[in-house]
């Protein structure tokens, strides 16, 4: 496979992901093509998982959550992801064990116990489906004092150890918190390494090309089960070489780039915790390293919506009091502002 240039890789990730190409109305689909979708943002995961089906629909994303069919909890790197429902089960203890390590050394500074873990699994149980709200007044009145950081905690390690999740949403924007045993009533099971392969290829097909190192990264997976994970995946992926590094890919992502071009190339808004910012590490294959921080100020871990066009992230965009409001890295640089609001008038 011949060599890319930086902009041709932003290219074909973009039709890897289903930004652009053919897109059909399966909202768990495009979540597990995905393998997951952050949603700390939750407004911005449903709107970027809606812009990768035909439809456009944010309904549809939330009628999928009501369903059942996609779940939100914490598989992996400590941060809340959309997953489909049925392989929430396998992910949890392949992503979770370095972040929940990490967070028993926090309990400690909140002065929760593993006997404070249990009581509040046991006060949860009855409780749910309820809000978040709903669920820390339950904690509080029970003297478990949910208040900086303490109820939140309860919860990812609740969540992190296959007892409760995010499922539906009340009036179609508060997530509502469910038993993972009602909820998912029929769990897919799959062997360890059947689980890594699983992941490993859905992550190449959906996000390369990409080297093979950043999989490790965006799981939090140890770096034994990241390369049990990739070779087992190895045999289904393309490989291409980028300025010395191999960077693996689904095969049929150039084509459908041969036939999607002009779309790639086109201009596309994408929200700030969007998989195509956040699926990767290293990030200077769509962005040029000086403007790192015009997307995440001053490293903050907060993300702000992105301008893509050409394959690269040329500026970013918000909607304060629901207008449109562009800022791109250079003045000269394309796409005109028609066509930003062309792009932005399509959004779901």
């Amino acid at each position: 496979m011949s060599t890319p240039g930086a902009s041709e890789i932003g290219l074909l990730r973009l039709v890897a992901q289903r930004v652009v190409g053919p897109q059909a109305d399966d909202v768990s689909g495009v979540v597990r093509h995905l393998g997951a979708v952050q949603a700390q943002d939750l407004p911005g995961a449903l709107r970027s998982v809606a812009l990768r089906t035909a439809s456009r629909s944010r309904a549809a994303v939330v009628a999928a959550c009501d369903a059942g069919e996609v779940v939100r909890s914490w598989p992996m790197r400590g941060t809340l992801h959309l997953v489909p429902a049925e392989d929430l089960g396998w992910m949890l203890p392949l992503g979770t064990p370095r972040a929940r390590a990490q967070a028993a050394r926090r309990r400690v500074e909140l002065g929760l116990t593993d006997a404070d873990i249990d009581r509040a699994r046991a006060l949860a149980l009855p409780a749910v489906p309820a809000t978040r709200a709903e669920l820390f007044a339950v904690w509080e009145e029970a003297g478990l004092e949910p208040a900086k950081g303490r109820g939140y905690h309860l919860l990812a390690e609740l969540a992190q150890t296959g007892v409760l999740c995010f499922g539906p949403l009340r009036d179609g924007t508060e997530p509502v918190i469910v038993e993972v045993a009602r909820w998912i009533p029929a769990p897919r099971t799959l062997e360890r390494d059947e689980a890594l392969g699983e992941w490993a290829r859905r992550y190449f097909r959906s996000h390369g090309p990409v080297p093979a190192a950043e999989f490790a990264l965006w799981t939090s997976l140890t770096a034994a089960d990241a390369r049990t994970g990739v070779a087992l995946a190895r045999p289904d992926l393309a490989a291409m070489d980028v300025d010395g590094v191999e960077y693996l890919l689904d095969p049929a992502v150039p084509d459908l780039l041969a036939a999607h071009r002009r779309e790639a190339a086109g201009v596309h808004l994408l929200p700030g915790f969007d998989e195509f910012v956040l699926g990767y590490r290293g990030r200077d294959d769509v962005l040029e390293a000086a403007e790192r921080d015009r997307i995440v100020p001053g490293g903050n871990g907060v993300f702000r919506s992105t301008v893509v066009h050409r394959g690269r992230i040329v500026g970013t965009w918000a909607e304060p009091r629901g207008r449109l409001e562009v800022a791109r890295f250079r003045e000269t640089s394309t796409p005109s502002d028609t066509a930003v609001a062309r792009t932005h008038a399509r959004l779901p």
